[in-house]
């Protein structure tokens, strides 16, 4: 009779071994699709990092050459101010039309830095959205890294 229950509780103590081996495999199993999918967004998160240092390098050229252009704007101005300087000493009657030319080369400055102006604030708005999605992808991340540790 004794060894009958001791082969029954064997026989039950196997059974929840079984069983507790099946929720260790499927354990394994949520384990590696969550490692898989940490190893993933780490991948994005290394890509979106690479994009956005990318980014930053063409906001800084594009910043460079607005600065060079501006420049070059500022040099072609002074040039033509001296030109028309030059010429109202020559010639009272032209002083009419260089004061028109000197007034639309200021124009067309005070254009070229409004678009310049412009440019940059989309740059840089870009630049926060793209931080913002770096950061939005982090705490993702960190999300997945305490549901994680929660799990285990």
């Amino acid at each position: 009779e004794e060894k009958k229950q001791l082969t029954l509780k064997v026989e039950e103590l196997e059974r929840k071994l079984e069983s507790t081996s099946a929720q260790n495999i499927e354990f394994l199993q949520v384990i590696a699709k969550r490692e898989e999918s940490i190893h993933q967004c780490q991948l994005r998160l290394e890509e979106k990092s690479r994009e956005c240092s990318s980014l930053a390098r063409q906001l800084e050229m594009a910043i460079e050459d607005a600065k060079k252009q501006v420049e070059q704007a500022r040099e072609r101005a002074v040039s033509r101010e001296r030109a028309a300087q030059s010429k109202m000493l020559d010639l009272e009657t032209q002083l009419s039309r260089n004061k028109t030319e000197l007034n639309q080369m200021h124009r067309s400055k005070e254009d070229a830095e409004r678009r310049y102006e412009s440019r940059l604030q989309d740059l840089r708005d870009r630049l926060e959205q793209s931080e913002s999605t770096n950061r939005s992808m982090q705490n993702y991340v960190q999300f997945l890294k305490s549901s994680y540790d929660n799990v285990f």
